[in-house]
């Protein structure tokens, strides 16, 4: 049967953008819902399942792009990969650096140093695990990807717990990070230079990459048939039942991408792909198509522009506050409480950027790197 594509994939990546906004936005510990915060180290919160999601999604694509590249050479196709992912990794540590201007101790603008550079990042895992998913299979076959699946998952925890503890201070993600890239090229947000996109816990990300790579293809191969969906499901069930069973020696961590935490989001995406599937390629109810197609048309622009448009909030002073807190207080909290107000919030950004991505669709305009 020839390959199709699915729309499911491109609604699913939209959505998925805009959750990512939506807990970007958020406003911070006691005055944001706890669903819209990261657990403080082991549990699971909803935003906690987002970026694996992107990271499936990112593996779905490429599914299609490879597809594509089948007439080009093995050298060709990895230098495609090579820049593509060199690219994004850069402009993961360019956005770490903005607005590229810091305030002297004597209220001085002065440039940011390189030598403060974040270097670990959401951009640069995304690049990672998409060039090294790329690489894997082009080298090998659907088998080989899963293999290379389940050893990056048995093979990080043998490793989290050979070099490590499972502390903040302790962990073997750490213990790789200072020795490669050193504290001051580290996340600084959780009391000590340790960064939840370190390198080593990179490696059980690259399984929910290749987890969208193997669904999307098994969907590609099979086409969207109910028969198609069931086996999805009957997958996602074994694999989040598989996950549950793992989390009692080895609990969810999204900071410490735990092999347990990778794999429930495996189970959980691999199912939210099935039903999206099911309800917008079989059954044809095409309402959420038009409302997430813009998103997923220009993903990595409106991303880049909407972690933009944060840090611009943040950094400006209104008074003694952040133009983020003041708009916060005054247009929401003030009337609608401080939780639900930063809800609102939150929606109301996603739905600038969402405005934003409808126009540049309408007018044909999209960024690809």
């Amino acid at each position: 049967m020839s390959e199709v594509r699915s729309e499911a994939l491109d609604v699913m990546r939209g959505v998925t953008l805009a959750l990512m906004i939506v807990v970007n936005m958020a406003v911070g510990d006691g005055v944001s819902y706890g669903q819209l915060l990261h657990a403080q180290w082991d549990g699971l919160t909803l935003t906690d399942l987002v970026f694996p999601s992107f990271l499936f999604v990112v593996g779905g694509a490429l599914a299609h792009t490879l597809a594509g590249y089948r007439a080009q050479s093995g050298l060709h196709l990895a230098g495609r990969v090579i820049t593509r992912a060199a690219v994004i990794f850069l402009l993961g540590v360019l956005l770490s650096l903005f607005p590229f201007v810091t305030h002297s101790p004597d209220g001085q603008l002065t440039l940011v140093s390189l030598a403060q550079a974040r270097i670990p990042g959401v951009l640069q895992r995304i690049a990672l695990c998409y060039g090294l998913a790329a690489l894997v299979v082009r080298l090998g076959n659907r088998r080989f990807a899963a293999a290379v699946l389940a050893g990056s998952l048995v093979g990080y925890a043998v490793l989290l717990d050979a070099f490590g503890d499972r502390t903040l201070a302790g962990n073997a993600v750490l213990r790789l990070d200072r020795w490669v890239f050193g504290d001051a090229h580290l996340y600084h947000g959780e009391g000590i230079a340790f960064d939840p996109e370190g390198l080593l816990s990179s490696l059980p990300a690259l399984a929910n990459v290749l987890a969208g790579y193997l669904a999307v293809s098994f969907v590609r191969r099979r086409a969207a048939t109910y028969q198609s969906v069931a086996t999805l499901w009957l997958v996602a069930t074994l694999v989040i039942l598989a996950a549950l069973g793992w989390s009692a020696s080895l609990p969810f961590n999204k900071k410490l991408w735990t092999s347990s935490y990778a794999l429930l989001n495996v189970g959980i995406d691999t199912a939210a792909f099935a039903l999206l599937v099911q309800v917008i390629d079989l059954r044809r109810w095409r309402g959420l198509v038009p409302l997430a197609a813009p998103f997923g048309r220009n993903t990595l622009l409106i991303y880049l522009l909407s972690e933009i448009g944060n840090v611009v909030l943040l950094e400006t002073q209104v008074g003694s506050t952040s133009l983020f807190d003041w708009l916060w207080r005054t247009a929401f909290a003030s009337w609608a409480g401080e939780k639900f107000g930063g809800l609102l919030y939150s929606v109301a950004y996603l739905l600038l950027f969402w405005l934003l991505a409808r126009e540049l669709d309408r007018r044909r305009l999209y960024v690809r790197v």
